[in-house]
């Protein structure tokens, strides 16, 4: 079993990746910054009869790193009521891996995959953060990923989330389903 993290947030030690790195304390993770990356947006080239133009950026060093791995987790802080425009630029991106000749069994390979999402918000989170688990939903059901489960943490000023009982009691008991 082979385990990668993708980290939306732009905060070092934020909330969500603190909540984070307890799930994954001591397990063998592939760990993904897309704040270190540079990942440009897509442009829509789905239907021009050029198809989509190489991109000089990071994105498929990413996409090699998680095509390996058996399960995936989307750790992003909750951002306006939905994910990081990192992670969302990220996974824009995928329209065009599934056109890419470099990636032909790219939907094959992600359809294999099962995924979690831990997220952390300020504002009524296990509320108001659940739109952008149905979002979540909607693009791995579309991938074919299967959707295992997330976390929703409360936390907004740094080190909040280790008032958040309920979310660390379930972080533990992710990290366990992955030893």
């Amino acid at each position: 079993m082979t385990l990668a993290v993708i980290y939306g947030g732009s905060r070092p030690n934020g909330n969500t990746e603190l909540l984070t790195k307890l799930a994954i304390e001591g397990l063998d993770v592939e760990e993904v910054y897309l704040k270190d990356y540079s990942i440009e947006p897509i442009v829509d080239k789905r239907h021009a009869k050029e198809g989509f133009l190489e991109v000089n950026d990071d994105y498929n060093s990413i996409i090699d790193r998680i095509l390996p791995c058996d399960f995936l987790i989307f750790s992003t802080p909750i951002y306006w009521y939905s994910m990081t425009g990192a992670m969302k630029n990220f996974i824009d991106r995928w329209s065009q891996t599934l056109k890419d000749k470099d990636y032909p069994n790219f939907k094959a390979e992600m359809s294999s995959k099962k995924a979690y999402v831990i997220a952390v918000g300020g504002d009524k989170p296990y509320t108001k953060g659940l739109p952008m688990i149905q979002q979540f939903q909607h693009i791995f059901d579309f991938i074919g990923i299967t959707f295992e489960g997330y976390i929703i943490g409360e936390g907004n000023r740094p080190g909040d989330i280790s008032q958040d009982l309920n979310a660390l009691s379930a972080a533990e008991q992710l990290r366990k389903k992955f030893q």
